[in-house]
């Protein structure tokens, strides 16, 4: 049976292009794994900050405000950001204020928020509220529902061994076994130029992109429901408050190929040692550890719409550090060139997200 869109990959990204989608025609999304949001998208820091990132995604993540919001009760919680600064880093603590619309405090006011701040460490700290926490697998499972509800096939444990034309469309070779599709939505993450290959279609240059996490308990005596998220100048390390416990990242950007990350030891000391320098409470142990890919193009900017040398091959991909707070609006236009309807967001945008930029 020939269906209308194949989409591979089982992410954020093709989970919400299998819902939006859904209500044009016959849906069929293929994942690798023994479950969706195996690699990316189950290894996110589940924030929303809308104004993190270049001018194409913050257009995205402020399109996806009223959606994150609304949309079946909401998925975001109060949260806010902080960004601090050690002597030496007030260069980079300036332009990352100015670019995240964060307003100046006191280190005074900083420690209010975060006791743990070691007032003798820093120099500068600003901070909003303009950031949320993402319950993530409610809006995974709020999209799942949408698109099964329309009668859109999920399969798991289908890798794609091939892919050629056929008559009328495509036919994908699967673990699962074969699937035809008239138009297919590579939505891939680490693996989308690998997909675009199998295709015969140009790839674009992707980059994935190594960044480790640890969970590590709460300082004694200490409760961080309430605090911000704290990031260093420069994105030099970050921390967040998770179910009684930390997140700290040494937010580090190693170049990867395609695999199943895991979080490299070194890597995480160093961004562990970067944290402790800014507060009083050291790291005696960690709870967990693991590592996940940020898949970019060349420009660091989603790549969504169809591929220009074969329309019926549509990219979805680049999603980055942003995939979660821009699904609803990059799912949404999707849906909307494929169906050739006009785009909810402005012509410039569009262009700038287009695969068109690399032809």
């Amino acid at each position: 049976m020939m269906r209308d869109f194949l989409i591979v990959g089982g992410g954020i990204a093709g989970v919400s292009a299998a819902a939006r989608l859904s209500h044009l025609g016959s849906v069929t999304l293929v994942e690798a794994e023994d479950h969706l949001a195996h690699h990316a998208s189950g290894r996110s820091a589940a924030l929303f900050e809308p104004y993190y990132g270049l001018a194409p995604v913050v257009a995205l993540s402020l399109a996806s405000d009223d959606h994150h919001r609304r949309a079946h009760g909401g998925v975001l919680s109060p949260r806010g950001m902080m960004l601090v600064a050690r002597p030496g880093e007030e260069e980079a603590y300036e332009a990352d204020r100015k670019a995240l619309g964060l307003t100046e405090i006191g280190i005074g006011a900083a420690q209010a928020m975060v006791p743990i701040l070691a007032s003798g460490a820093l120099v500068r700290a600003a901070h909003a509220d303009h950031a949320w926490d993402i319950d993530t697998d409610l809006l995974i499972q709020n999209f799942l529902r949408e698109a099964r509800a329309n009668g859109a096939e999920i399969l798991t444990r289908a890798r794609v061994t091939g892919l050629s034309r056929v008559d009328g469309g495509w036919q994908a070779e699967t673990t699962a076994g074969p699937v035809r599709a008239r138009m297919v939505i590579n939505a891939a993450g680490a693996w989308v130029d690998g997909i675009a290959r199998l295709a015969g279609v140009q790839p674009i240059g992707f980059m994935p992109l190594r960044r480790s996490m640890a969970r590590i308990p709460a300082p004694e005596g200490q409760d961080p429901k309430t605090w911000p998220m704290l990031m260093g100048a420069g994105e030099s390390w970050y921390a967040k408050p998770d179910a009684g416990a930390l997140i700290v990242s040494p937010a580090e950007e190693d170049p990867m190929e395609p695999h199943d990350a895991w979080a490299d030891d070194m890597v995480l000391a160093e961004g562990l040692a970067r944290y402790e320098e800014v507060v009083t409470a050291p790291v005696t142990r960690l709870l967990a550890s693991w590592a996940g890919l940020r898949t970019f193009a060349p420009d660091r900017v989603l790549v969504i719409g169809r591929d220009p040398g074969e329309p019926t091959f549509f990219w979805l991909a680049g999603q980055g550090g942003y995939g979660f707070q821009t699904a609803p609006a990059a799912s949404q236009l999707a849906a909307d060139l494929i169906g050739d309807r006009a785009p909810a967001l402005d012509a410039a945008t569009v262009t700038a997200l287009s695969p068109l930029r690399f032809a």
